[in-house]
C-alpha cells in the first residue's frame, strides 16, 4: 500500500499544452520506467492523472512532478506560484517533498500553443538539495478528437542533490530530455492520455559509478475524466 501511495505521487504528462485552465483531469495509469534516472533497473507504476486550477490554488501532474500551491497571474499569459511537490528518494527509497517557486508563460504562436516554465525546487530534506527545471512544451496537433504535444526539459542540481543521489562531488546540468504528449477523447468527458520521454544523462552524473545508462526511456499510458 505504501508503495501505491507513494506512486501515485510521480511523474506524468498528458497533453497539457493543448488545454486551457479551466480543463480539470482526474484519472489513473501505469509507467514504466528506470528506477532512479541512469541505473539500469527499470520498474513499473501506478500514477495519477491531476489537473485542477481555481482562482488562487491550484494542483498538477501534468508538467513532470506532482505539485500543489497557489499561483498569481500578474499579467497576460503570465503566472508564478510557489508549490509543494514530491520528491522521489535517493536509490527510489525514502521519498520526500519539496518547496520551491515557479514562474511560467503561455503563448500562442500563430495557432501553436506554446509554454514555458522554470521551477526551483529545495528538498526538505535539506541534505538532498536544490532542483532547477527549465521547461518548454508546444502543442503540434488538435483534431479527429487528438491532442499532441512536444517537450524538452534542462534540469540542474545541486552540488547536494549529487551527493545525496549519485554519491559525487559535482553541480550543474543533471539531464536533458525531449518527449511526446498526447490526449484521445473517447467521449466527451474521458480521455486516453499517453507520453514517451528519452532522457540523457549529463557528464557530470556519468561520472557517477551509479549511472549505468546515459540514455533511457520513460512510458506512459492511462485514462482520465474530464469536467
Amino acid at each position: 500500500m505504501r508503495k501505491i501511495l507513494c506512486f501515485a505521487l510521480l511523474l506524468w504528462a498528458a497533453g497539457a499544452a493543448a488545454q486551457d485552465y479551466d480543463t480539470k483531469l482526474i484519472g489513473a495509469g501505469v509507467r514504466e520506467r528506470p528506477k532512479v534516472d541512469g541505473f539500469s533497473e527499470r520498474t513499473t507504476e501506478l500514477i495519477p492523472v491531476l489537473r485542477y486550477f481555481g482562482e488562487r490554488w491550484y494542483t498538477r501532474t501534468t508538467q513532470g512532478v506532482l505539485e500543489g500551491g497557489a499561483r498569481w497571474n500578474p499579467g497576460p499569459g503570465w503566472y508564478v506560484g510557489a508549490q509543494l511537490a514530491y520528491e522521489p528518494g535517493p536509490d527510489d527509497r525514502d521519498p520526500g517533498a519539496s518547496i520551491g517557486v515557479h514562474t511560467e508563460w503561455r503563448r500562442k504562436l500563430g495557432p501553436v500553443p506554446v509554454v514555458g516554465l522554470i521551477r526551483l525546487r529545495q528538498n526538505v530534506d535539506s541534505d538532498r538539495g536544490l532542483l532547477a527545471d527549465f521547461r518548454a512544451v508546444s502543442g503540434v496537433y488538435q483534431g479527429h478528437g487528438f491532442l499532441a504535444a512536444v517537450f524538452g526539459q534542462f534540469t540542474v542540481a545541486s552540488d547536494k542533490y549529487y551527493r545525496a543521489y549519485y554519491g559525487v562531488d559535482e553541480s550543474g546540468l543533471l539531464y536533458a530530455s525531449l518527449g511526446v504528449q498526447a490526449a484521445y477523447s473517447l467521449s466527451r468527458h474521458w480521455l486516453l492520455v499517453g507520453s514517451a520521454e528519452r532522457k540523457q544523462m549529463s557528464d557530470n552524473a556519468a561520472s557517477s559509478p551509479l549511472v549505468v545508462q546515459r540514455s533511457a526511456s520513460d512510458f506512459a499510458l492511462g485514462a482520465a475524466y474530464k469536467f
